[in-house]
């Protein structure tokens, strides 16, 4: 996760029904995980996709190497191993 983060943001994770603050340092991937939300993830870089994940509302900071541009200004999924929140809340398939 980025270092330049500098506030807390929310994560509404809507199938697990938990809302998750989400600190500076730490990505989206770790905190579902230490909650107990199971996501799949593999090089939690953001090069792989294997925790792309929905987005149903909010705005992503796309921190990763994958998605192309057209992709990220949908921002209809992100890769939450590296990826932050630009606006949020973030809601997402989680």
């Amino acid at each position: 996760m980025s270092e330049h983060v500098t506030e807390p943001f929310e994560v509404v994770c809507v199938r697990s029904g938990v809302t998750l603050t989400i600190p500076p340092g730490r990505s989206i991937l770790s905190v579902a995980e230490e909650c107990g939300i199971d996501v799949l993830s593999w090089c939690t870089e953001g090069i792989c996709g294997t925790c792309e994940t929905e987005v149903l509302a909010g705005v992503p900071d796309h921190r990763d190497s994958l998605l192309n541009e057209e992709e990220r200004e949908a921002s209809r999924t992100m890769l939450i191993c590296v990826s932050g929140c630009r606006q949020g809340p973030l809601v997402l398939e989680l």
